[in-house]
């Protein structure tokens, strides 16, 4: 007799997901599958597929060894279930249970479908809080209610006191609530960035890499090298290194970009907290541990705290409040179609060819590369909203709709007209230029602004601007920007003008 079956979704592979709460090994049973349309409704980067197919795979066995029943559905091309709904009405067939129990997806058209599961099989189905956001949806629609802007500052500060981290009493540590500008330090040729840990395919992720490379051999990216960590306790160590290794500097230089050296002082944890193998609050109170020890400086841990309690949980909510409608958001009317290198990396712009080949190698880039550089591109391109989210969804393996949509559509495109942004990431090629080393050597100037040697960055930028003139004229944290531009010469700025037009015209 089956009781209970508690369906865990592949973004769920955490012992302590609501799911699995009051499991009892002898009446429930564990259901899991390897879903061929969730890894092809947007043909995700291989290494996506291989590391949460063999994250799965693992955290199904880690549950046999506690001896619950797990009923596990490896991906198969013929005879596989083709959707969550079918596999999980094979697994009813096979069990008859008296009820199922699940946790709220990330996706909102997951939870469509999983509203329809209690009718289509004919019993009870409790879709759970997933207790892993330190925020609920419902308490983010209540902070967001009756407010004019919806900064993520201000929420910021509300978490940081609702979880106590970085606090004394009311009052952040050190006297402020973030300190973004101490870590925006150009990285010294001098510094290198420390050894990191490797971690080994063992038997289960090799056959998990030979059924990628078989099945999904015409996604996107690299497969191999591949050495992430797919299991809790490979995780665990992932977050042990980072905050002894890598933490101490990552506030200096969180921003920072080298040819090379795609990962620097980056914890790489970002798809291990999505997929549930580590828990936004360990991460959290390893890192202030870290501080309170004095292993790391302030600047560095608030830094890395308010990725997680500030940025992470701000763009779930946005994303809950604003869904189905902000997928559509378009307000700077961009239109361009994606060019090709956004798939090959085949650009002689050095920097966007560094920072999408390391996203085709690794499916990861850090957080400057996907704004600053590949976003600030789609940016001031006028890349076509969807086009643009489909991309970032795809290429890295720590993204999920709840988590990409709102970055792309508010942060990176300002599509959501100023909902997310208090103003658009744009910049020319000076930013990249001081916060990087992909000028050198690359086959465009960045101190030119006009002709075919100019770095592209420029004229876009300026082209932007003039574009969007009116829209932005009252916006306050763009006002020295709109009086540079009403002061430019207008015959250099028709030159940058036709020059930024050459250039998109022969985008392909």
């Amino acid at each position: 007799m089956t009781r209970t079956l508690r369906f865990l979704l592949g973004d769920q592979l955490s012992r302590s997901i609501a799911s699995l709460d009051g499991l009892d090994p002898t009446l429930d049973v564990v259901v899991m599958a390897e879903v061929g349309e969730e890894a092809t409704y947007v043909p995700h980067h291989k290494k996506k597929i291989a590391f949460l197919f063999s994250a799965m795979r693992h955290f199904a066995d880690e549950l046999r060894g506690e001896g619950i029943a797990v009923d596990y559905a490896a991906f198969a091309e013929a005879g596989g279930p083709s959707s969550l709904t079918e596999a999980l009405r094979r697994a009813v067939e096979r069990h008859r249970p008296e009820r199922i129990v699940v946790t709220e997806p990330g996706e909102w058209r997951v939870l469509q479908v999983m509203r329809d599961w209690s009718e289509l099989f004919g019993c009870p189905v409790e879709i759970r809080e997933d207790r892993r956001f330190l925020c609920s949806t419902e308490a983010f629609a209540r902070w967001a209610e009756g407010r004019k802007d919806l900064r993520m500052e201000f929420f910021y500060r509300e978490m940081r006191r609702r979880t106590g981290y970085l606090m004394r009493g009311r009052d952040p540590e050190g006297g402020a609530w973030n300190f973004d500008k101490e870590n925006r330090k150009a990285l010294p040729a001098s510094l290198d960035a420390p050894p990191r840990p490797s971690f080994a395919p063992d038997e289960t992720t090799r056959l998990v890499l030979a059924l990628v490379a078989r099945d999904f051999a015409e996604h996107f990216g690299d497969l191999e090298p591949f050495d992430y960590p797919v299991t809790r306790a490979d995780a665990l160590k992932a977050l042990d290194w980072f905050v002894e290794n890598a933490l101490p500097l990552y506030g200096d230089y969180q921003d920072a970009m080298r040819q090379g050296e795609p990962l620097l002082f980056h914890s790489n944890l970002s798809a291990l907290i999505n997929c549930g193998l580590l828990l936004p609050a360990e991460c959290c109170r390893r890192a202030e541990d870290a501080f309170h020890a004095g292993h790391a400086p302030l600047n560095a841990v608030e830094g890395f705290i308010r990725q997680i309690v500030g940025w992470r949980e701000y763009v779930r909510g946005i994303y809950w409040l604003k869904m189905p409608d902000y997928a559509a958001e378009n307000a700077l009317g961009a239109d361009r179609p994606l060019p090709a290198f956004f798939w090959t990396a085949e650009t002689d712009m050095n920097c966007l060819r560094k920072a999408i080949g390391e996203t085709k190698a690794n499916a990861y880039a850090h957080h400057i590369q996907r704004l600053m550089v590949i976003g600030n591109f789609c940016l001031l391109a006028g890349l076509d909203p969807r086009a643009v989210q489909e991309w970032y969804l795809l290429v890295y393996h720590d993204a999920y709709e709840w988590v990409e949509m709102p970055n792309v559509v508010g942060m990176i495109l300002f599509a959501d007209g100023g909902l997310l942004a208090s103003k658009p990431y744009a910049a020319s090629g000076a930013y990249i230029d001081r916060m990087s080393d992909y000028c050198n050597g690359c086959r465009y100037d960045v101190k030119q602004r006009v002709g075919p040697d100019a770095c592209p960055f420029n004229p876009l930028y300026w082209d932007f601007l003039a574009r969007h003139r009116k829209r932005f004229a009252g916006n306050r944290r763009m006002a020295m920007m709109i009086a540079t531009l009403d002061r430019m010469d207008p015959a250099q700025l028709a030159a940058m003008r036709a020059t930024a037009d050459a250039f998109l015209t022969a985008l392909r």
